[in-house]
């Protein structure tokens, strides 16, 4: 079946819904069921394209918050992305092709890797690419997303030779369960976040605060709140799309609360003085300007120099910056399929994902896909955890997932009146159900007891999952070697220590060569 004809069964499929969690009868989608085993692995075309738009609207932040990262910085040489000497006017032009390429790579992954893993332009990644790459003299942003290419390339190379999966199978089972409590931690711990639940408070005291100034007082965490206690009563009641109801419900709420207190966003954060707005939402401002419809401008396409960057910045430089997103994107796609396909319950003897190399292939392009469309390297996304919190399994709910980014390209004023408030509860949620899994740890084995704490702690700690994941190889092998055991480490798992060390060190290091 070629590619057009599946995308056609699923876009039939979209238009028909059922009422009960059994099986579709058969003869029904029996196609659509065969291709992505729906019914083996439990579950039904609805629920299928539920979990799909749970998780969009989980994730749909990236076509905001992307642009504003990529947007509004000059490269080295005082140009902005997608808008030559001004600032923040290429937004619209990154916000579309972000949707654009997050569509494509999210239906590869559903359709040549069965799994319900959806792909963006990656949180952090971008950070890297716009304040440490792209701003370094006589760099420009062409360049910098040539670097992401490259990084894409060598991860692609090391998918196809089996080293990337190889090293994964030498993490012990128990590391691989704290990587998936940690990550459902770390989805808990921006789900607040991203809500202003807790925010940094705006004058010297303790890291973190509850609301924005030691208490709840506005009325977009207000939201949250309800839409957080609607979502536990809907799951602990069983009610199917309990996820998406909420999200939908807590939408609309947002939409009458903002028509009525013209609240508007939270503004900009200043160090020292926090949010200009406190009580404003804290994304998305949850109102309609305009027309729901806008037609996409993908202008920065192709907008990379592959080579750039060894001209500009010489050849240690350049293979430093491809090893430091190497190692970010090498690890938190493998600990991200993991704890999903955890949740889903889709792990094999050996704690793997089925179709885990197509997974890795369609991620290392999606890597190569964002260089290539000049929004950063695309990667999987946590999130997706949502949607299989609300029963997706199968690569169905990918596509779905796609599509709605794609059609996000048109319809991005009706995108944006989601706010993080109404989307978030569901990362709360779904964190608790991923952090259920720690039972599996035997905590009176110290050996790896301490390991597996590090990897949990560190990722809301260091908001990074590859931060989480390093320090608990790290401290595995090395209480290992200090036991005399040796021995019994993989030889992999030195390897992957060497590679975090360096990738620890990695700031004195761009110094000294820099």
């Amino acid at each position: 079946m070629s590619l057009l004809d599946r995308l056609g069964t699923v876009a039939v499929c979209v238009n028909v819904t059922t009422t009960t969690q059994s099986p579709a009868p058969a003869g029904n989608f029996s196609t659509v069921d065969r291709f992505f085993k729906i019914t083996e692995r439990g579950s039904t075309v609805g629920t299928e394209i539920r979990g799909g738009l749970v998780t969009f609207f989980t994730m749909a932040y990236i076509i905001v918050v992307n642009p504003i990262i990529l947007g509004n910085v000059p490269d080295g040489s005082g140009q902005f992305l997608g808008g030559g000497e001004v600032a923040g006017a290429g937004i619209p032009t990154i916000a579309a092709t972000t949707a654009l390429v997050a569509g494509v790579v999210t239906i590869c992954m559903g359709l040549f890797a069965n799994f319900p893993l959806a792909m963006a332009a990656g949180m952090g990644l971008n950070a890297v690419v716009a304040f440490s790459i792209a701003t370094l003299p006589t760099m420009t942003w062409a360049d910098a997303m040539g670097i992401i290419v490259l990084e894409g390339i060598v991860v692609l190379i090391l998918v196809i030779s089996g080293f990337r999966e190889a090293v994964f199978h030498a993490v012990p089972m128990e590391l691989k369960i704290a990587i998936s409590v940690g990550i459902g931690l770390f989805i808990a711990f921006i789900g607040f976040y991203d809500a202003h639940f807790v925010s940094v408070p705006g004058g010297v005291g303790t890291p973190l605060t509850l609301g924005t100034a030691g208490s709840l007082e506005s009325w977009p965490v207000l939201v949250f709140v309800i839409g957080l206690i609607a979502t536990i009563v809907l799951m602990i009641k069983k009610v199917r799309g309990s996820i998406l109801i909420a999200i939908v419900g807590a939408t609309v709420l947002a939409v009458i609360v903002e028509a009525v207190g013209n609240i508007g966003s939270a503004g900009g954060y200043t160090p020292g003085e926090g949010y200009s707005n406190p009580a404003g939402w804290a994304s998305n401002v949850p109102a309609l300007d305009g027309s729901p419809v806008a037609v996409p401008n993908f202008g920065i396409l192709g907008h990379f120099s592959l080579l750039g960057s060894f001209h500009n910045i010489g050849i240690i430089a350049t293979v430093l910056f491809v090893f430091t997103l190497m190692i970010a994107d090498f690890f938190d796609t493998m600990g991200t399929m993991v704890a999903v396909g955890a949740e889903a319950n889709l792990l094999d003897e050996r704690g793997m994902p089925p179709k885990s190399r197509q997974i890795l292939v369609v991620d290392s392009l999606g890597a190569i896909a964002g260089g290539a469309g000049s929004v950063s390297s695309n990667t999987a996304y946590v999130e997706s955890a949502s949607g299989v919190g609300d029963g997706a399994r199968t690569g169905l709910a990918s596509i779905v997932t796609g599509i709605a980014f794609l059609l996000a390209t048109f319809l991005s004023p009706l995108v944006a009146m989601v706010p993080s408030e109404a989307a978030t509860p569901a990362l709360v949620v779904v964190g608790f159900l991923m952090l259920t899994q720690i039972t599996g740890i035997n905590w009176r084995n110290i050996e790896v007891a301490i390991p597996a704490f590090l990897t949990i702690v560190l990722m809301p700690f260091t908001y990074s999952i590859t931060t989480g994941i390093g320090a608990g190889v790290i401290a595995f092998v090395i209480i290992k070697l200090l036991l005399g055991k040796g021995g019994k480490v993989h030889p992999l798992l030195y390897v992957t220590t060497a590679a975090f060390i360096l990738y620890f060190l990695q700031g004195p290091l761009s110094r000294l060569i820099l």
